[in-house]
């Protein structure tokens, strides 16, 4: 496994049989790469892949990202003829975050076709990723979704006491839309309820001073950067997910939050159309609708027996996000990768 370094991880590290190598690209920061640090693994990158390509000889390269990583794979197959499977997330997806990518696609979409086109498969993480990345580059991709592993989320589909615990995790920035966020659970101040916001990021400040021009500073608890299992933690003890994103490609938090039996609340965007059926386990609403959050959030928290329901129902949809499910989908694509690669050399 290839990545890139970040503050004191390892150069170097071997996990359960797996070799984890990170790149030095002078990334400051676990949770964001800069569009000069992506290039910078890129470049520092390729003499690695390029050497594995040639001396260890995998049968296999699976690539996530089309963009920036995407011309490693490629550059790997036409130098060694190892074949690549690419992974779509959605801001390497012309269209899948226009506020942020789409002036650079404008330049850089002639120059990712052939990465595209070079790919002996083609998978997207989300229904919404896999249609966009059709209609970008007229050719077939399978959704695959990012998995969650059922064992290892133990849900409380119960309720504790009178209040209803809410739960945000993710990066603090506009892309997640966080102060909306507080808007909406000011709405509802006359329920029940604590929020617990798990993250960190540019908007932090402007969360906090939010949180107090509301006076919910005894109700809004802001955790910032801790580690996955804390989080994990707070998913055990709340009930629902609130995810208001501008774009999304599939939340891996919001899987987990099947997992961990949670009503979900989000906005209908990208991937979360993956994550929530209405009023089975909970909501989509239009994007920056103050009133249909609201008045959604409202409904799921006003009825202790709706609400039990709903967090049922998230617990068994998430056996559409198995891990063991994709990792087995996974397994049989690179194994036909592979054969096909065998069959042609024979």
């Amino acid at each position: 496994m290839l990545t890139s370094h970040v503050a004191k991880l390892p150069r170097k590290e071997s996990r359960d049989g797996f070799e984890v190598i990170r790149v030095p690209v002078g990334r400051a920061d676990r949770d964001r790469c800069t569009p000069a640090e992506m290039a910078s693994f890129v470049g520092m990158a390729s003499g690695r892949v390029l050497y594995d390509a040639v001396f260890w000889k995998p049968d296999v390269v699976h690539v996530h990202f089309a963009v920036p990583t995407g011309p490693l794979a490629w550059l790997a197959h036409r130098l060694t003829g190892v074949p690549y499977v690419l992974t779509a997330h959605l801001g390497d997806v012309p269209g899948g975050v226009p506020e942020q990518t789409d002036h650079l696609f404008r330049v850089v979409k002639p120059f990712t076709i052939p990465i595209w086109r070079g790919a002996a498969h083609v998978t997207a993480v989300s229904e919404f990723t896999r249609r966009l990345a059709e209609q970008a580059y007229a050719m077939p991709v399978e959704t695959v979704f990012n998995g969650v592993d059922l064992d290892t989320c133990k849900p409380n589909l119960a309720l504790a006491g009178p209040t209803r615990r809410l739960i945000f995790a993710g990066r603090f920035s506009s892309q997640k839309n966080v102060l909306f966020l507080i808007d909406l659970v000011a709405r509802v101040r006359d329920l029940p309820w604590t929020l617990d916001m798990f993250g960190d990021g540019p908007l932090k400040n402007a969360v906090a001073a939010r949180v107090r021009e509301h006076g919910l500073g005894d109700r809004v608890r802001l955790h910032g950067w801790v580690p996955p299992e804390r989080v994990e933690e707070g998913m055990g003890a709340s009930d629902v997910l609130l995810l208001p994103s501008l774009s999304e490609g599939l939340s891996v938090v919001g899987i987990r939050a099947l997992a961990f039996g949670l009503g979900i609340l989000a906005s209908d965007v990208g991937g979360n159309l993956d994550l929530v059926r209405a009023e089975r386990n909970g909501f989509l609403c239009p994007l920056n609708d103050p009133d249909a959050f609201a008045s959604r959030l409202r409904w799921m928290l006003v009825d202790d027996q709706r609400l039990l329901r709903i967090k049922s129902a998230s617990r068994e949809l998430a056996a559409e996000f198995d891990l063991q499910r994709i990792v087995t989908r996974y397994e049989e694509i690179f194994a036909s990768v592979a054969n096909t690669r065998r069959a042609a050399a024979a």
